[in-house]
């Protein structure tokens, strides 16, 4: 497939249209603590610090980039979107700048800082008791009452918008041998691979998953998207309960390989990003420094890397959960 809508040129087009309506995130060189300790001293670590996008996410660039495409009789009907929270959150806050209206289908053991965040930028909410069972109610809404369904992660609007990552990210660090990226569905890091091979063919794109929910894992080893029967997993953000046909060529075309970390190995990688720069980070966030310090800690020991800093939505006792429990298994 030639993504044609993913050439370059389209990628700067989608980016310079939503400048406005988006940061442009900073980079931080993380120098110090566990990078310092554990691998040697060329390894150059980056962190795209998109966790302090507006709505806490990357999630707005693929939100807004969807919803500026709707016509009027499309906006007249309003938008849905199905999210464990930042999605959700990214779709009301469009929704609300564009003057749209939207109703969100979120799950029941949704962080309920995350809901407070969607009502109180004007969505409706409605609650579903898992994923797949969202995924049903937020296709009854969109067929019943006409609303045009923001997806999370499916299509070339979505991976336009968050193409505007890799792209700033090659800008401001320039000659990475390599990029990690947090995955969901596949969003985000489709978005983000066609930028880098498209400035840097030579720069490896590296997705990870939690070993809970890695629908495209399995779907890259599978040659076709599949569907998880389970997802389990404390990172929410990327419980995706399956892969869909889009995203994944996409991914099968610009992304190098699938990775995956465990529960335990998110929960190490947010107390380093506390210790180490005082991020207060979501688990889904903590996925590429998992990566970097466990399955491509040997492959990347002495590379220039960037990493992918995707979201920072997470309540206090949450975070505070988990970093215990990172910081009991570091052993400090």
């Amino acid at each position: 497939m030639t993504f044609s809508e993913l050439s370059l040129s389209a990628l700067r087009e989608a980016h310079a249209r939503l400048a406005g309506g988006v940061l442009l995130t900073p980079v931080w060189h993380w120098q110090t603590g566990v990078i310092a300790e554990q691998l040697v001293p060329e390894t150059e670590v980056w962190l795209k610090l998109e966790l302090w996008q507006k709505t806490g996410t990357f999630k707005l660039r693929g939100a807004l980039n969807s919803i500026e495409a709707l016509d009027e009789a499309a906006r007249a009907r309003g938008v849905t979107a199905v999210s464990a929270g930042n999605h959700a959150i990214a779709v009301a806050y469009a929704a609300r700048e564009a003057g749209v209206s939207a109703k969100v289908v979120m799950l029941q053991h949704s962080n309920p800082a995350r809901v407070q965040a969607c009502q109180a930028l004007g969505a409706e909410v409605h609650l579903a008791p898992d994923v797949h069972q969202a995924f049903e109610r937020v296709h009854t809404i969109q067929v019943h009452e006409g609303r045009t369904l923001i997806h999370p992660f499916e299509g070339p609007l979505t991976s336009q918008g968050t193409a505007g990552v890799g792209l700033e990210f090659m800008d401001q660090v320039p000659d990475l041998d390599a990029v990690i990226v947090p995955v969901g569905g596949g969003g985000l890091i489709s978005g983000v691979a066609a930028a880098v091979k498209h400035l840097r063919p030579q720069c490896q794109v590296f997705g990870v998953e939690p070993l809970g929910a890695d629908s495209l894992f399995q779907s890259l080893n599978a040659g076709e998207p599949v569907r998880l029967e389970r997802v389990a997993t404390i990172a929410d953000s990327l419980g995706a309960p399956f892969a869909l046909p889009y995203s994944f060529e996409v991914c099968r075309t610009f992304v190098d390989e699938v990775v995956r970390v465990s529960d335990d190995d998110l929960c190490r990688a947010m107390f380093y990003l506390f210790r180490d720069m005082k991020l207060v980070t979501e688990p889904a966030t903590a996925a590429g420094t998992a990566a970097l310090l466990g399955p491509l800690k040997e492959r990347l020991n002495g590379k220039r890397v960037g990493i992918v800093a995707c979201g920072a939505n997470i309540d206090a006792a949450s975070f505070d959960t988990h970093l215990e429990r990172g910081q009991a298994l570091v052993g400090l």
